[in-house]
């Protein structure tokens, strides 16, 4: 077993609701979150990064690790995140915290972080936060392991929000979907290749 499996057995049971996964997301899926970031060289905050499997996609895509900002809760998962990847800023912050750490202008944000299991105000206040660091036009990625969007319907509305299906990724346990939301009054960035 990798020393971040690991990692991820501890904190489940250790806090089961903060992890709220059964296993870390798999590199399929880490590679369709990194495809729909528009620009690789661009500055990019991950939420929530648990172990670092998204993160190892979004590196793996292009993104320098100087243009990459985590940021985790946890502060065991946020001190094996900075000793995993040098260069990239790894912050013991929570998500709703964005605009307290990272400048606007940000090219993309990922998220693994459950937002549909969370009290509509704590997912409200990590929604809003991601589009107060987002630039126009740049997507807020996030999963989901259901059929609806990652996000509800009443945030979506509340922050007038577009949401876009991107990818089906069935090779995850279990399988996920990708959703890039955009706010409605925007154009997006265009898409890579």
């Amino acid at each position: 077993m990798t020393a971040s499996r690991t990692l991820f057995l501890r904190q489940l049971i250790r806090n089961p609701r903060q992890v709220s996964a059964i296993a870390p997301s798999s590199p399929f899926l880490s590679r369709a979150m990194a495809r729909q970031i528009p620009d690789p060289r661009a500055r990019v905050v991950e939420f929530g990064p648990g172990t670092g499997a998204l993160t190892r996609g979004i590196l793996s895509g292009g993104v320098p690790p100087a243009n990459l900002t985590l940021l985790e809760l946890d502060p065991v998962f946020a001190r094996a995140l900075a000793a995993e990847f040098p260069g990239v800023r790894v912050l013991n912050a929570g998500a709703d915290r964005a605009a307290d750490h990272c400048d606007p202008g940000v090219g993309a944000v990922i998220s693994g972080l459950p937002l549909l299991s969370m009290p509509d105000p704590v997912a409200l206040a990590i929604v809003r936060a991601a589009f107060a660091v987002l630039a126009a036009g740049a997507p807020l990625i996030q999963f989901t392991y259901g059929r609806r969007p990652s996000i509800a319907q009443s945030i979506i509305e509340a922050l007038d929000l577009r949401a876009e299906e991107r990818q089906f990724v069935p090779l995850n346990l279990p399988p996920a979907r990708v959703h890039c939301y955009f706010r409605r009054s925007d154009t997006p960035l265009p898409r890579r290749g």
